[in-house]
């Protein structure tokens, strides 16, 4: 099993991505509807974000990328798709080192 900072931040950047869209949607339909699930995808989405933060910290050292990596990887977390775009990134970089890695 991988238990690399990558494979870590890679396994939450796709559900922080899901949930900040569910987020949007859900604010969407509170501002439109009397649909309000607000409260419960804010804080899903929350942990979700902190993760990915922490991970990414981790993976920012662990890997000894440069700050510029860093905050593009910390940019994607806070754009609408982003999460998608980290997930691939982060997946071709983790099949590159997974050779040296064994």
């Amino acid at each position: 099993m991988k238990t690399t900072a990558v494979h870590r931040l890679r396994l939450v950047s796709m559900p922080e991505g899901v949930s900040f869209l569910l987020l949007l949607t859900c604010s969407v339909l509170k501002r439109t509807t009397t649909f309000n699930a607000v409260p419960v995808m804010g804080m899903l989405h929350g942990i979700l974000f902190v993760l990915y933060a922490v991970f990414a910290l981790i993976a920012w050292r662990e890997q000894r990328w440069t700050f510029g990596r860093f905050a593009w990887i910390m940019v994607l977390s806070v754009l609408p798709t982003g999460g998608f775009f980290a997930e691939r990134i982060l997946g071709r970089e983790e099949r590159e080192t997974a050779p040296a890695m064994a």
